[in-house]
């Protein structure tokens, strides 16, 4: 009996700890509305028990009581809390968590340098892609391309060589849109430009990509005229793992990579590397391109979290053969049919000696080195810093010289299937072909008493064709291979200090410090069989003949001394240096966030020409042209619940001008109407947040005044002098809506559209400077009338639908349509000299399809790695349309001219990309 008594009281002691430790198992599906969250983590509130969720984002947890609050957090999302009830087991369904931008930082970077907008409380408009959609569904697209469905944003890829596309943010290019890459700025300071091909291998290193539109949340005193693009790259503390991929598609496309990653050491070190490598034929004929990208981070934090420092080094050398000249419409029939003229052509390139060749090549190396460090100095005080370096090296090659005034793309070098005939400019080099030119069977001739076939850039021909001034042939000119080197040393830091007076009050102070050294001068790269190249351009030392040539392969070693490399036609620097000092105050609450935040920068301009002036004189090496600017602007975000939320923004800005703006007609003479361009920019917007269904609705309004134009005069009595503009105004404002739906378990919809209307306004006056900027009379002063013409080169309508559905456990197919119209074609406002214009050309609008589909296969003994599949396929119908436009000419002013719907075929255009397709396997493990 005692034995019984005894066996009963331990069952009963075993049941009382089974129902206090294991009241029964909880489990659900974490995702962010869109797809699964593999990685999450789960928590049982006050407890020790926790799990994480699996590649599906499914999770099942054992609860120790039979009610509680499971704590579920996932980096880039705010930390949700869900209560639960449980007997036996319960499954909580679909769990979605809602975005948190302010913490997708901390997935590469810890720094206050980098300024990331948070959801329902910084008050800009943006848009966020992460990495696994950039994976899935880049391909072999452009990395600009994966921003296309996003509001008031365009993206071409212009004349459709490897890293040539372009990219419009609510009407401005990519030159007047802040690119930061983690919180650097990458616009050339010379011109703003931002040139993809560089950056080739972003794809690869990127873990989110961040689009603010409008003003931005950035406090350095960047000239975000359009938005702000952030792309923020992977750190080196990810958990430990690897990855291995492929893809290959249309043209010969073939791409590799491998990456590792040590995941943080328990000696705090850590370490991330990736090489990747790119090669193909190009979609547009003559094409071909080469590519790699290495990324190298290394970082530490101390065992405290006091002092984290992070060391990265990316570079991505390359050499892509391009399109570069705009042909027209009737050129694209001709070599294909009225109906279906040929997209690919291109009129750059052909054979020689047997082998492609194309005259036209960028070949470039820009590695970045940059060092992170952050210092948590207390709990309500951090010290941000990041120092980065880049020395550029590269250029872009063309055709230089010509025959007879024939140059290398012109009817008498081209072949009947419209190539370039590169034997025949060979023979024509060395005195082995005959050309008709003058009326006369010509051979070409060696120069003097030299013997040799020397190049040069000459044309062949002189004189302006009137009766005083007659044309002249002569058949002693060639044809060359010439580069524009564009190279650059580049040195910069940024330094923020983060003070928390309060929880809601927060202070910024820090400064922003760089320099800048660009090389420019050109090189010669082929002779095409001459013996010898003659440039006269160099006023030190004059009538040179050259002999070298140099490649236009990516140079992989950036450090090598080019002073002695031989110069042609030009060769000068431009020195920018920038000091700027920034601060913000931002107040915030659970239901009110408000900022306000100004920066002062000053530019200074250096102009250094070794050509153009005498040695020593004081041309030769200008002084620093010192320009202040500068912004300020704030906003206020309201979250009305925790479903509704509006926000409003304004702010001024004073640009300084760019370097060709100081230092106009490439001389070394400052122009004598120097204003900063100013801008004022007023922003509105409404956000919805629902487990079910997410949106935003933005307005805005911006005006762009001074901008800078110049144009060549052109009159006998004034050469070299030319007119400037001042005054030119755009407004540019519009209405911006996106959402998320996530109507079943397994399909999500996506959708956006926008609304622009951006314009000229005004008219602009001109003054008349001679070749010496020097500010003269005479002539007939020239009025821009620009009032009400549409600014062009960006789709002012855009809309996106988009949808994804999961047909099976990891099988997953995805559609998305883009529509684009109200596009017109680029103008040059000194073109619009009368009032009776007909303004901007509009091109016909056009949508396209892309469609996808995605397997992942779980494997290894803990189902912890996988092998993926994706297939895209882009502009599925393969729909033929005109991207962009170079010229504005009207079907009504040539009515003999023939139309392509609707367009005069005349206009010199560039058709975007047919049907193209990759297929991708990679392994996670």
């Amino acid at each position: 009996m005692t034995k019984m008594k005894n066996w009963l009281l331990t069952g009963l002691f075993f049941m009382i700890v089974s129902t206090v430790f294991s009241q029964g198992k909880v489990s659900g599906t974490i995702t962010d509305g869109v797809g699964s969250l593999p990685g999450a983590n789960v928590v049982v509130k006050g407890s020790s028990v926790a799990t994480s969720s699996d590649f599906d984002g499914k999770f099942t947890i054992d609860s120790p009581s039979a009610t509680g609050e499971l704590v579920i957090s996932f980096l880039g999302f705010e930390t949700k809390t869900v209560k639960f009830s449980v007997s036996g087991s319960t499954n909580l369904g679909n769990i979605v968590l809602t975005s948190n931008s302010n913490e997708l930082s901390e997935i590469v970077v810890k720094s206050t340098t980098v300024d990331i907008a948070k959801d329902r409380k910084t008050p800009v408009a943006v848009s966020t892609i992460k990495a696994a959609e950039i994976q899935a569904k880049l391909g072999n697209q452009e990395l600009p391309e994966m921003l296309k469905s996003t509001p008031s944003v365009y993206v071409t890829k212009s004349g459709g060589g490897f890293g040539d596309s372009r990219i419009t943010v609510r009407g401005f290019s990519q030159n007047n849109v802040a690119v930061m890459v983690n919180g650097m700025p990458v616009n050339d300071m010379e011109n703003g430009a931002v040139y993809w091909s560089n950056w080739a291998g972003l794809s690869d290193v990127t873990s989110f990509i961040q689009v603010q539109r409008g003003l931005g949340s950035s406090k350095l005193a960047i000239a975000s005229v359009g938005g702000t693009m952030n792309y923020v790259t992977k750190a080196s503390d990810l958990k430990q793992g690897g990855t291995v991929g492929t893809s290959f598609g249309n043209d010969n496309f073939f791409k590799s990579n491998v990456a590792y990653n040590t995941g943080k050491l328990d000696s705090g070190f850590s370490a991330s590397v990736l090489y990747s490598h790119t090669q193909g034929d190009g979609y547009v004929d003559g094409t071909a391109f080469n590519g790699d990208n290495y990324y190298v981070a290394l970082g530490y934090t101390t065992k405290n979290n006091k002092h984290d420092f992070q060391f990265t080094v990316t570079g991505a050398p390359q050499w892509h053969d391009q399109r570069s000249t705009f042909i027209t419409i009737a050129q694209y029939q001709q070599y294909g049919s009225v109906s279906d003229p040929n997209i690919k052509y291109n009129s750059d390139w052909g054979y020689k000696n047997g082998q492609e060749f194309n005259m036209v090549r960028n070949y470039y190396h820009k590695p970045v080195v940059s060092l992170n460090y952050d210092w948590n100095i207390n709990e309500t005080s951090k010290l941000s810093t990041v120092g980065y370096v880049s020395f550029g090296r590269g250029g872009g090659s063309r055709g230089a010289g010509g025959a007879g005034n024939n140059n290398y793309t012109s009817a008498v070098f081209r072949t009947a299937d419209g190539l370039v005939d590169y034997d025949k400019i060979v023979r024509w080099n060395t005195g082995n072909e005959v050309i008709r030119f003058n009326n006369v069977n010509n051979t070409r001739a060696t120069n003097g008493a030299t013997g040799q076939f020397q190049n040069s850039s000459n044309t062949g021909r002189t004189g302006s064709g009137t009766a005083t001034s007659p044309y002249v042939f002569n058949n002693t000119s060639g044809i060359s291979q010439i580069s524009s080197v564009n190279s650059h040393n580049w040195y910069g830091a940024i330094v923020n200090f983060n003070k928390k007076f309060s929880d809601h009050l927060t202070w910024d102070l820090g400064v922003d410090v760089r320099g800048y050294k660009g090389l420019h001068y050109q090189n010669v790269n082929n002779l095409l069989g001459a013996d010898a190249y003659i440039d006269n351009f160099d006023v030190n030392n004059p009538n040179r003949t050259l002999y070298n040539t140099y490649s236009t392969y990516a140079p992989w070693n950036v450090f090598k001394n080019t002073d002695k490399e031989e110069k042609i036609n030009f060769n000068n620097d431009g020195d920018v240096r920038w000091y700027g000092g920034f601060t913000q105050l931002e107040y915030s609450t659970d239901k009110f966030t408000a900022f306000v935040q100004g920066a002062l920068s000053q530019q200074g301009f250096k102009r250094v020409d070794y050509f153009k002036y005498q040695a020593g004189t004081p041309l030769a090496s200008t002084d620093y042209e010192n320009i202040l600017g500068g912004n300020v602007k704030g906003g206020v975000n309201y979250n009305i619940n925790e479903h509704h939320n509006v926000f409003v923004n304004s702010g001024y800005y004073s640009k300084q001008p760019f370097f060709n703006a100081v230092y106009p007609n490439n001389a070394s003479l400052v122009n004598g109407n120097l204003t900063n361009e100013k801008i004022f920019g007023i922003e509105a917007g409404y956000g919805l947040r629902t487990q079910m269904f997410t949106a935003n609705l933005n307005f805005y309004r911006t005006s762009w005044k001074d901008r800078y134009q110049r144009q060549n005069d052109g009159a006998a009595d004034n050469p070299g002098g030319y007119f400037d503009f001042a005054g030119i105004t755009e407004i540019h404002s519009g209405i911006e809506f996106d959402a998320t739906a996530r109507l079943l378990d397994k399909l999500t919809l996506t959708g956006m559209f926008s609304i622009g209307d951006w314009k000229y306004e005004g008219t602009s006056t001109s003054n008349r400077y001679d070749s010496g900027n020097n500010a003269i009379g005479g002539g007939t002063p020239i009025t821009l009338y620009l009032d009400g013409v549409r600014v062009g080169d960006a789709a002012q309508t855009t809309a996106a639908l988009g949808a994804v559905y999961e047909i099976l456990p990891h099988f997953t197919v995805d559609a998305n349509y883009n529509y684009n119209d109200k596009l017109y074609a680029a103008i040059s406002p000194g073109n619009f000299t009368s009032a009776t214009n007909r303004g901007s050309l509009q091109l016909p609008s056009y949508g396209t399809a892309d469609a996808g589909l995605s397997y992942k296969w779980l494997v290894g003994k803990n189902k912890d790695n996988s092998v993926g599949f994706r297939l895209n396929v882009n502009n599925v119908f393969d729909y033929t349309y005109i991207a962009e436009a170079k010229t504005n000419i009207f079907a009504a002013d040539v009515p003999t001219v023939p139309t392509y719907k609707g367009i005069a075929t005349t206009n010199q255009v560039y058709f975007g990309f047919g049907r193209t397709w990759n297929f991708a396997l990679r392994y996670d493990f």
